[in-house]
């Protein structure tokens, strides 16, 4: 059944956020301070392009290191996951699923992402190599997503897959407002498999997000050309610079444009004055411990099975499933914004 289903070609629902929306969280993440505007933001199909870039660099070794595991402990990291449909939060290009879907034989797979082109590419690239498995794309905010939408290759034991340590895009209070979502969207009786990075020595943190080829400068400065593009902004990109440091105080990677003059900006049909050396933050990245995620997890009604890491420690996958003893009764709902990808 599933095979010739899959023949058809992968299908796409678009449920991305609307332009009002939009206009409403740009106007929020201006009026913070620091100013912080949502990194999903980023992923324009430009931005996409450059993340993958980013992923190729040297002294970013993150995507390397979690693929390599994938594909070392697939058969294992298959047998504890179980059968069900596959879904991905965050699938980007979808490149490290591969060996999971060869070993997990899933009823289907579907890829979560907010850039719709990019995320159209990357189902196409996956229903070729994996013909017999069927692709679903669902364009969305999933930090947002209240239910997934209704489609019979989503009717089985839903799994999820949230690799590339995206849930350091989000602080620790997010991060358990994310994780008690993925339990709504997954129903009572699923397993989570999340990527993790942890801390590590502050030169590599610091150079593997300010790589010397500058993708991950020209990543940030795209944001500003979308939203000169999508909401009436008048950003000069040259007028501001990038830095990523990390904040011990935090166990987090900051990353920011910063303003190299006195200026005001229009965006959002509103004026912003900017000082010299003000940061706009484009994202974080919180790096934790196996502890500090176990604890992370229990607080949002998971119960760690297991884990598996790379030899350095560099970074670890875990297996959750839901509590004993919780219901999604017991999840309140909240708002995570979501700070996406990597």
């Amino acid at each position: 059944m599933a095979g010739s289903l899959a023949l058809a070609g992968p299908q796409l629902i678009d449920l991305h956020p609307p332009a009002a929306d939009l206009r409403r969280l740009v106007v929020a993440g201006m009026e913070r301070q620091p100013r912080q505007l949502p990194a999903w933001l980023l992923y324009d199909d430009r931005g996409s392009q450059l993340f993958d870039a980013i992923c190729q660099q040297p002294e970013y070794g993150l995507t390397r290191t979690e693929t390599a595991l994938l594909q070392q402990r697939a058969a294992e990291l298959a047998q504890a996951l179980g059968p069900g449909v596959l879904v991905e939060f965050g699938a980007g290009s979808a490149r490290k699923v591969s060996p999971l879907l060869e070993a997990l034989q899933p009823d289907a797979y579907a890829a979560l992402d907010i850039s719709t082109g990019h995320l159209r590419q990357a189902c196409r690239a996956l229903q070729q190599r994996h013909p017999t498995t069927p692709v679903l794309g669902i364009s969305c905010d999933y930090s947002q997503l209240q239910q997934l939408p209704a489609h019979p290759w989503l009717e089985p034991r839903r799994l999820g897959f949230y690799p590339g340590s995206s849930i350091g895009n989000f602080s620790p209070e997010e991060a358990v407002t994310l994780l008690q979502q993925f339990r709504r969207l997954l129903e009572p009786n699923s397993r989570l498999l999340i990527g993790i990075d942890q801390p590590k020595a502050v030169e590599r943190l610091e150079a593997a997000y300010n790589d010397q080829a500058g993708y991950s400068a020209a990543f940030a400065l795209n944001l500003l050309h979308r939203l000169n593009r999508d909401l009436e902004g008048d950003f000069r990109p040259e007028a501001f610079g990038y830095k990523a440091w990390w904040q011990a105080e935090h166990s987090r990677i900051a990353m920011a444009l910063i303003s190299r003059e006195s200026q005001t900006v229009t965006l959002a049909g509103r004026r912003w004055a900017f000082a010299a050396g003000e940061p706009l933050i484009s994202e974080y990245s919180v790096k934790y411990t196996p502890d500090a995620f176990a604890q992370l997890a229990h607080r949002a009604g998971w119960r760690p099975l297991q884990r598996w890491s790379d030899a350095a420690e560099d970074l670890s996958l875990h297996l959750l499933e839901p509590a004993a003893g919780t219901s999604l009764a017991d999840l309140e709902p909240d708002s995570a914004q979501p700070h996406n990808d990597r």
